[in-house]
Parts: structure tokens; sequence; C-alpha cells
């Protein structure tokens, strides 16, 4: 036989084992097709009856549900909410749907309605609103394996409630919940358990913008109520809240503001003008800053931390501006006092001129004789009493605080003075006892 004979036996050979392969895999798939139609064929399966117990039983029907976190989108503080999508998955175990896997070929049944098997009636009971995705195609399979077991697998976005205790924001942790229960079934039919080994899983490039996600811990939430106890699984997702956002918005310009209205110390205190405007921007700014924040944090009872820092700040820069109208009225109180003091100082000098004048009349007189004893309101007698007092009075201790402040003659000069060093010592330990005190109850508390 030639050579080329044997190469037309050969290719023909393959010809027929290919089109053998494509009758097999025409034969596989529509033996899948039968397999369909014979466990969930019309009057065979009945997707309204429940799944029996643990081998056969008339207990309740066990699934097991296990979750994938995608992304989380936002957490709200002002309506206390958070959007999620995940992949939800819950498996179970059907033995009406057990069927013949032609020797390990088949290894398990794909559907995608989910009205064709027997459902749990699962729903999360803190959703305040949630939607599928059916782009391009609903994102929803159902898997049937030859030992009779069923997995579920959706994915969907919702929008669950969060409560929230704000009392330490922003150095604060919030533990938002993820709850799902049964609707109908109690737990004498029906017993939601945590798949075993890692029931839930992140995506590992998960950000969020002002939080970071710390942990997660699973839990059971069983509730009872007058028409029975429903299984409840929930997912406790501990958020810390980032600080370094809140530092260079919040903190960093209200320091800055404080320190701003201290400048008025350190005008003169005849420049009016500057003082007052210095005050009022600094203290309209303030307030506009509090509103802000305000404006972004849902009205509650309580004082938060934020409450207690722009309060103390506005104070300050409202204190700044009414220690100037203390310098003020101080300053005009030192004017009067030296008008006072210099028309004294007029008067008893033309009471020493009058003296003066007398006594040079009355030396002409030889036989005149001086008095023994001066007139209580003669101004030489009431020197020489003040110079007695002067000499008799005990001597005081030196008081550095006083000898230090003498150098500044003006009480309005010693308020703008005292105010220098007061002012930054208080804020200084104000700022030690807030910081103190709020991370070390964060600690605390976690």
């Amino acid at each position: 036989m030639g050579a080329g004979h044997c190469f037309w036996i050969l290719y023909l050979a393959c010809l027929c084992s290919a089109s053998l392969g494509n009758n097999a895999k025409i034969n596989f798939r529509e033996k899948e097709k039968k397999v369909l139609d014979q466990i969930l064929g019309q009057g065979k399966y009945d997707a309204r009856i429940r799944p029996s117990g643990i081998n056969g039983t008339d207990g309740p029907a066990i699934v097991r549900v296990n979750i994938f976190v995608r992304s989380i989108s936002k957490i709200d503080d002002v309506t206390m909410e958070y959007s999620v999508q995940l992949t939800f998955r819950e498996q179970w175990l059907d033995e009406r749907l057990k069927f013949d896997d032609i020797g390990g070929r088949l290894k398990y049944l794909t559907l995608t309605e989910a009205n064709r098997v027997w459902m749990p009636d699962l729903f999360f009971s803190n959703e305040k609103e949630g939607h599928f995705h059916n782009i391009i195609m609903p994102n929803v399979y159902i898997r049937i394996f030859p030992y009779g077991s069923v997995l579920y697998s959706i994915r969907i976005s919702l929008t669950l409630a969060c409560p929230m205790n704000l009392k330490l924001y922003p150095l604060d942790r919030q533990v938002c919940s993820l709850r799902m229960a049964s609707y109908g079934w109690t737990t004498a039919d029906l017993v939601f358990l945590w798949k075993e080994g890692d029931p839930v899983q992140v995506v590992k490039n998960l950000h969020l913008p002002r939080f970071t996600l710390e942990k997660f811990l699973t839990d059971y939430c069983n509730s009872k109520t007058n028409t029975g106890e429903y299984s409840c699984l929930k997912v406790d997702l501990l958020f810390k809240r980032e600080f370094s956002y809140y530092l260079i918005q919040i903190y960093i310009p209200c320091c800055m503001l404080v320190i701003v209205s201290w400048v008025s110390f350190w005008l003169d205190q005849g420049a009016v003008p500057a003082r007052v405007s210095l005050g009022v921007t600094t203290l309209l700014t303030m307030a506009t800053q509090t509103s802000g924040i305000n404006a972004s944090l849902p009205p509650v009872s309580y004082t938060k931390a934020i409450d207690v820092w722009t309060g103390v700040c506005l104070t300050f820069v409202f204190g700044a501006l009414l220690e100037f109208a203390l310098v003020n009225y101080a300053s005009r109180s030192d004017l009067h006092r030296e008008n006072m003091k210099k028309k004294r100082r007029e008067v008893e000098q033309a009471s020493l001129d009058a003296a003066s004048d007398l006594l040079d009349t009355d030396s002409n007189a030889t036989f005149a004789m001086k008095p023994l004893v001066r007139h209580p309101g003669d101004p030489l007698a009431l020197e020489k009493l003040r110079q007695c007092e002067i000499h008799m009075a005990p001597p005081k201790r030196p008081n550095c605080c006083r000898t230090w402040l003498s150098k500044f003659p003006t009480r309005s000069k010693r308020i703008d003075v005292i105010s220098r060093i007061t002012f930054p010592l208080v804020f200084a330990l104000f700022n030690l006892v807030y910081w103190s005190t709020y991370l070390f109850r964060e600690e605390e508390e976690n």
C-alpha cells in the first residue's frame, strides 16, 4: 500500500473520531436536559414544599449562608445608613433533586430561574433600599449537585440602616450590622447557619473615603414574636473613622482662628478700628465654621466631641473680643485718673505758691513768731505727715509679678500683657484635657 493511501486512511479516521466526539457532546448536553426534565418535570417536584431535615427527618431544613462583600460605597452620618454591594450565597440539601452524574461527567446542573426549586424566604431586616443587577444578564444562578445539594448565588446592592453613636465624633468607631432572617418559616421548619470556615469574605482592595474597615464579626440574632421564633444571622462591621480628614478640615483651621484672635493683644490700644475688625471677623468666621460642621451631622440630643471643641474655640474668640472692650474701658479710666491727678497737682501747687507768698510777707516782721502747730489743711504739714508714714511703714517683700507689672504704668496695658500669657496657657491646658479625655475614652469603649 502506498504512502498516499495511508495518509487518506488516517485523515478519514480523524474525521470519524471528531464527528463521534461532537455526537458524544451533543448527546451529553441532551442528557443534561433529560436530567433536568426528570427531576423538575411537571408533577414530579413541588417548589412549594420545603425539603426534609437532616437524614430525611421531619426536622427543620438547614440553610448555610456565606457572603462576599464586593464594595462599600458610602457611610452617611446624616441619614445613618450605609450602602454595600455583595454576592450572597445560600446552600441547602434537597434530596428530591438527586440525579445520576453519569460516572462523574455531570458535576452539577445550572438554573437561572429561582422559581423552579424551593427557596428559603430570607430577607434583610435592616434594609432600606435594594436592587438586583441585570446587566448584561441577571447576576444570579442556581447549581444543583448530584447528591441533592442546591447552591443559590446572587449579586445585590443594599442600603442598610446603621444607628450610630456620635458622642466621640470624629474620634469614634461605628458598628454597622447586616441582618438576615426568615420571614415566614419558624425555627421548627427553617434554620439559618453560617457556612463553616470563613463565612464572610471582603474584597482585598476595599477603599472607603472617610472610614477604615477594621474587622467584622458573625453572630446569630434569632428573634421571638407572638407568631413564633425566627432564625436570624448578622454580620457586625466595625468601621474606624479616618481622623486625618477632620484634623485638616476642622481642628487646624479652628486653632488658627483662635491664634489669629490673639493678635489683638499685641496691637496698640488706640487702634480701635483694627482691633474691632479683627475680633468681629474671627468671631464670624468661627461661627460659620461651626454651622458648617453641624450641617453635615444629624441633630442629636447629646453633646459630641466636635461640639466641645468648636464651642471652646468660639468662646476663646469671643473672649478676645471682650478683652478689647475691657481694655478700652480701662484706658478711658486711666485717662480720667491722669486728668484728676493733674488737677490735684495743680491745686497743690497753687496752695504751695500761696503759702510761700505768705511766708515771704511775714519775714519782714522781726518779732514775728512761727506757729508751733500748723493748720491741718497746710500742704507742708500734709507732706511731712506723708513722709513720716512712709518711713514708719514696715518693709514689704518684693513680689515678682508686681515688680514686672509695675513696668507697665496703665491698667489697660497690664490687661493686654496678662492676656498675652493667659489665653495661650489656658488654650494649651484645654487641648491637653481634650485630647487625653477623648482618646483614652475611645480606647476604653473599644
